[in-house]
């Protein structure tokens, strides 16, 4: 989704949180709390130069909603994109309790197997060595930590709603197992936020559906 956002204007820049692919993390899980990931969103837009038009993804949207709770300043704009306004649906909590008690006990090459095992994709070109490579990379505790906090996180629209002057954006794909698509539509109308359905799309627009998901981004970062 990256090139598009590009070819508008805008210089694009994805992170791995700490602990997540690329980027290093501690052993730790303290270290993955909420608020210290909420810090380094706040760092990594001061190192890229300010402010931004913030966009979050699922955890990452809740990450940067406390980012913004934090210090609303440096940003234009906040996308949520599929993601909800507390704890996640009870059938997925019982799949991050499963995966946490795997973690505790299974390496997480064993665990990538188990998953799936348990969970085989429709097609089988979408089981590639590329997403195995990216899972083996990410740090256990991290993946407990923030798994945890997904489960018990708070309600915190009407914080957000309470910053101003902040355009927000709610976008989802049609469907979604993790915060149901009226959850988010509910969601936006409190936060008085202009709101996108990718059509086609599930719980990964930027992936599911790249070119549409990034359209809309732009028209929405066009106005402000």
């Amino acid at each position: 989704m990256l090139e598009p956002l590009a070819e508008a204007g805008y210089r694009a820049v994805a992170v791995d949180g700490r602990g997540q692919y690329e980027s290093d993390g501690p052993d730790n899980q303290q270290a993955y709390a909420q608020g210290e990931l909420a810090r380094d969103v706040l760092a990594q837009t001061e190192a890229v130069g300010g402010p931004v038009h913030l966009l979050g993804h699922s955890l990452g949207g809740q990450v940067a909603r406390a980012a913004v709770l934090l210090e609303a300043a440096p940003f234009t704009t906040l996308t949520l994109m599929s993601s909800g306004p507390a704890q996640i649906s009870p059938a997925q909590q019982q799949k991050v309790k499963l995966l946490s008690d795997a973690l505790a006990v299974m390496g997480m090459d064993q665990v990538w197997a188990a998953m799936k095992a348990l969970d085989p994709p429709e097609d089988a070109d979408t089981d590639g060595e590329e997403l195995r490579r990216r899972w083996l990379r990410h740090n256990p505790a991290q993946l407990i930590a923030t798994g945890r906090q997904l489960t018990v996180e708070p309600d915190r629209v009407e914080e957000l709603a309470a910053v101003q002057p902040l355009p927000k954006h709610v976008v989802s794909g049609e469907r979604d197992d993790t915060w149901a698509v009226p959850l988010l539509d509910t969601m936006a109308q409190r936060l008085h936020a202009h709101r996108t359905v990718i059509t086609g799309a599930e719980h990964s627009p930027n992936t599911d559906r790249p070119l549409e998901t990034a359209a809309a981004l732009i028209t929405f970062w066009d106005q402000h």
